[in-house]
């Protein structure tokens, strides 16, 4: 994973980096044409010590209004299968693969995702999460590099360097594929099943 250059810091470690320094490398961000038609760039949000992140495609209606991921239906609904993997909101960290809205809620654009892909990794690197749990295709593909779908990546945990990745459905999808409900919920119990396996013992929790 490539390093951005942080201010201020030289050969940044993981967890280094503030998520608050990556941000204001962010700033009002015009590097794509996103820039042009968002209403709040969408950074990100949660424990900025997560053992466990989740990344999106990108920002809805209801995001681009207010500035955080996840707070629309989809959001209401990652909210109710958090429990599935044992979580709470607060216990999570969310971010998106970019970060302002794509117009009518397309699909991003290459160009688009490439602008953005630095904050993502610095935002992972600060974080520095044990498991990355991708929702949909596109976080799917940024995280594992690959170009399979969703659809034949998900039901199994995959060892990337340092993190765990777990594939799964966007929740959206499942608003309107209601039969990928309990696969989405498969998916979640396995990372709940990992994180019971692997606890973080007392000293390695404070040092996170």
């Amino acid at each position: 994973m490539s390093v951005m250059q942080i201010p201020g810091h030289e050969h940044q470690r993981p967890g280094e980096v503030m998520l608050e320094e990556i941000e204001n490398i962010l700033g009002n961000c015009k590097r794509c044409e996103l820039g042009q038609t968002r209403s709040h760039i969408v950074f990100g949000c949660g424990n900025p010590h997560a053992r466990v992140m989740f990344v999106g495609e990108g920002p809805g209606r209801n995001e681009d209004l207010k500035g955080e991921p996840f707070v629309g239906a989809a959001g209401h609904k990652l909210d109710a299968l958090l429990s599935v993997a044992g979580l709470t909101r607060e216990e999570v960290y969310i971010a998106n693969v970019v970060k302002c809205r794509p117009p009518g809620n397309r699909n991003p654009k290459p160009e688009e995702i490439e602008a953005c892909s630095p904050f993502l990794r610095e935002q992972i690197r600060s974080v520095w999460p044990d498991v990355i749990v991708c929702l949909g295709n596109f976080a799917s593909q940024w995280v594992l590099k690959t170009d399979k779908g969703v659809m034949s990546l998900r039901g199994q945990l995959y060892q990337q360097g340092h993190f765990v990745v777990a594939p799964t459905f966007h929740p959206a999808a499942t608003l309107y594929h209601e039969d990928w409900q309990p696969l989405l919920e498969e998916d979640l119990a396995r990372v709940g099943a990992w994180l019971a396996e692997h606890p973080v013992e007392a000293s390695g929790e404070a040092a996170r």
